[in-house]
């Protein structure tokens, strides 16, 4: 399978579409991620709609579409999602990459923003998971997620690590890294969009989905054989949500039961997800991937 194309690094005054394609936004997230974004040497250009409100979506399906159509088509380096919420699948087959492919660039945006992403990769481009305004505009400039976005953008690839967990697999597994939000890769289901199996290290992460529902999920990429076919599993943050009472299984214990019969690396609790320690991931780059007593790495490649 051909890799996704890397959109190339960015350089000083380059420019960075902030839009809105999904739920409406607090449109003081929307200026302090332009002043963060400013701040290490690039051009911020709003979205027309970026601080648009219809309902729970940042304006109208139209209005939205025009937007992402006009960054795909500028010549910004980047297109900059200010935050997640229902709403961009409203985008997904109504996008024309004529100009994007003469003319890559990084989306960045995390939750729903897994459509746009499932989009890229089915259309051949990298893109990347990684935290949007709320956490440009809260946390410090220092944060280490911000870094390492910044650092991303640049064209320098991260490595990670983090601490082992009770529950993971030993392992190696090299592959590309695909996934993102649970619910939202699961809707894609049965689509051209949804996340291939073969040579995938997949990473998961959700919020407020009710434990049976997340099994349910499991299960179906479970029975339709995907688990069978991935290189390694990353399970990241599942929040807001109650664990059932033992001595039912909690979120982490039916998806280590589930997957207990492969052989491929297994991790859990990898610092990815709706926390403020969220990692930005290449969704469609190649990684190394490995899970040992000491904990777990994950390293990103450059073909």
């Amino acid at each position: 399978m051909k890799h996704p194309l890397l959109p190339p690094a960015l350089k000083q005054g380059d420019k960075i579409c902030l839009l809105s394609p999904s739920s409406k936004i607090d449109k003081r997230f929307l200026i302090g991620a332009k002043k963060m974004l400013e701040s290490w040497g690039y051009k911020v250009v709003m979205g027309k709609h970026a601080d648009a409100s219809y309902g729970t979506y940042a304006g109208t399906a139209k209005q939205r579409i025009l937007d992402f159509q006009k960054a795909m088509d500028s010549d910004a380096r980047v297109i900059f999602c200010s935050r997640g919420g229902y709403g961009a699948v409203h985008l997904i087959d109504h996008l024309d990459f004529t100009a994007f492919r003469e003319n890559p660039k990084w989306l960045v945006g995390f939750s729903d923003i897994t459509a746009l992403h499932c989009l890229m990769q089915q259309q051949g481009f990298a893109s990347l998971h990684a935290p949007m305004a709320r956490h440009l505009t809260v946390e410090k400039p220092d944060d280490v997620c911000t870094l390492h976005l910044k650092e991303i953008l640049e064209g320098n690839l991260p490595s990670y690590s983090c601490e082992p967990h009770k529950l993971n697999r030993k392992g190696k597994a090299e592959g590309i890294l695909r996934g993102g939000n649970m619910a939202v890769a699961h809707g894609l289901t049965g689509t051209p969009y949804e996340i291939p199996a073969e040579s995938t290290v997949l990473f998961l992460e959700d919020i407020g989905e009710r434990p049976h529902a997340i099994e349910r999920m499991v299960y179906n990429l479970k029975l339709s054989g995907k688990l069978e076919h991935i290189a390694g599993l990353i399970v990241g943050q599942f929040t807001d949500y109650k664990e059932p009472e033992p001595p039912v299984a909690s979120v982490y214990e039916s998806i280590a039961a589930l997957v207990k019969e492969y052989h491929y690396p297994v991790c859990f609790g990898f610092p990815v997800g709706h926390v403020t320690h969220n990692l930005p991931l290449i969704n469609g780059c190649p990684v190394k991937f490995e899970v040992n007593s000491k904990g777990v790495s994950l390293t990103f490649e450059k073909e």
